[in-house]
């Protein structure tokens, strides 16, 4: 009970010690597309209806946008099925309430598209070794992975599952990756289910362990196999695109700490996920383990994740569904805790399960959220693992006045444009220099043009002075590059 007590009052008093709001940060939502359960709740049946989807999805994204939230991840695999037009795997009927049916349009294309719009990254989320229930694979007929790769696959308690111990699984898996990175402006892989069903001592893989086993136990060779798979994809994804972020969302707990128990549910001895293998090899950009708990089993849980990070950004999952009384039983307050816990020990961000609960302001967290921790903007947070050096800052920032009492900001690009992709940031203040290091000075972020029309939504509102940085697609910001004195003055005038 004394240690209990002890690790709720260091809970309690490291709120009195809140940092403010960091300039860098994940600030994510699981866009769940599986079931329609966030989207699409329309179905394409015509044309007219490709429209209402889309504008559904449009809508969603305004109030993520409004809130500024800089992350989505999107689901574009669920079970054997995808929200893409793909040449390995079928469409999902969530789109068209058809099997394999062609909606019209690319809505992962569509989705990218509108994210970037609006200075977010987009993700693509993964479920990578779940197949479906029998009745689902049935459904599909010969264009599920069951019947093109029979090989790959293992029937085990009435669902299908691709066979981590088959060695061709990676390939089939970069197979889809590749797809993506290749034909997408994607930001992110992101793996969810990379993992075993829990406690499966029978799942039937004894075929490939007696083949591929080599004298490992059992256990030891099926967390070989995930991070066999999830290495694999990492150098691939790097080779084609060095910038795509990998990560994964492992189960909430990793393991026992030495003072706390996980409960007898983990990544580690339950589903074989050795994710502080991966962080230490370095074969994840990110994590996002699910940390769906409350009070003792989430405090240490999430020090014991950032303590094991090797300096990659650990996103804590925050199970926000279980403020809807049919999920469970939680109060605002304790998304309250966790977001400060989080923001108060340096962890790179908060992602949200699920989308729907926060568009529907469920016991008010989208208020709490947009008000009390996203009050400004947040741009992502480095990645200098994979590259440290900044981009060279724009040059010549110009002002004119234009009608309605906008701005019309000028600028030449960056020399780091001529061999890699960057994007600008804009800042702004009543003072000069504009501090560019505080995050509620941030105007606009992803800026892809040299040019900018600042149009405040109040007048009231309105700075007197601006600044623009560059940024590479690792997260790395220049210098910033000012409006000076004596042409805000020319300008004013």
């Amino acid at each position: 009970m004394r240690k209990y007590s002890l690790f709720i009052l260091f809970v309690i008093t490291s709120f009195f010690s809140i940092n403010a709001q960091p300039k860098q940060e994940v600030r994510a939502v699981w866009l769940t597309t599986a079931y329609g359960m966030d989207w699409p709740r329309i179905k394409v049946r015509d044309s007219n209806d490709i429209k209402r989807q889309k504008d559904e999805l449009i809508d969603i994204l305004d109030q993520l946008q409004v809130a500024h939230f800089n992350t989505i991840l999107f689901q574009v695999r669920t079970r054997g099925t995808v929200f893409y037009p793909s040449k390995i795997e079928p469409f999902d009927a969530e789109l068209t309430n058809r099997k394999n049916g062609n909606p019209g349009y690319d809505p992962l294309s569509f989705v990218i598209e509108e994210c970037h719009k609006r200075g977010m990254e987009c993700h693509a989320w993964i479920v990578a070794i779940p197949l479906g229930s029998q009745n689902h694979v049935r459904s599909l007929g010969n264009s599920s992975i069951t019947k093109k790769k029979p090989s790959l696959c293992i029937n085990y308690k009435r669902h299908y599952y691709l066979n981590p111990g088959h060695p061709e699984t990676k390939s089939f898996l970069m197979s889809l990756v590749e797809e993506i990175i290749r034909n997408y402006d994607i930001d992110g892989i992101h793996f969810d289910y990379l993992r075993y069903p829990e406690r499966a001592d029978r799942f039937p893989d004894q075929k490939e362990f007696r083949k591929y086993g080599k004298g490992l136990s059992l256990d030891q060779w099926r967390k070989n196999n995930l991070t066999d798979i999830l290495r694999h994809i990492y150098r691939e994804t790097k080779r084609i695109k060095p910038w795509v972020k990998v990560s994964t969302s492992p189960v909430g707990k990793l393991k026992d700490t030495p003072r706390y128990s996980s409960k007898g549910w983990n990544a580690f001895d339950v589903v074989h996920q050795d994710v502080n293998q991966w962080l230490q090899e370095g074969i994840q950009d990110q994590i996002y383990p699910m940390m769906y708990f409350q009070g003792n089993n989430f405090f240490p849980f999430a020090l014991d994740w950032k303590e094991r990070s090797n300096n990659k950004h650990i996103i804590p999952g925050l199970g926000i569904y279980f403020l809807d009384p049919r999920e469970g039983n939680w109060t605002l307050d304790e998304i309250e805790r966790q977001m400060h816990f989080l923001r108060n020990h340096n962890l790179q961000g908060q992602a949200f399960y699920r989308t729907e609960f926060l568009i529907r302001n469920t016991q008010e967290v989208f208020t709490l959220i947009k008000n009390d921790f996203y009050e400004y903007p947040a741009l992502q947070p480095p990645m200098p693992w994979l590259k440290d050096e900044a981009p060279t800052p724009p040059s010549s920032l110009k002002a004119e006045r234009v009608n309605f009492g906008y701005t019309h900001l000028t600028w030449t690009s960056s020399s780091s444009a001529m061999h890699e992709d960057v994007f600008y940031v804009m800042y702004g203040s009543n003072q000069y220099p504009v501090d560019c290091s505080k995050a509620k000075h941030i105007i606009a972020q992803r800026l892809t043009d040299t040019e900018y029309i600042y149009a405040p939504v109040f007048p009231w509102e309105s700075v007197r002075f601006f600044a623009v940085t560059t940024m590479d697609r690792y997260g790395n910001e220049s210098e910033p590059i000012q409006l000076s004195p004596k042409l805000y003055n020319d300008w004013w005038k």
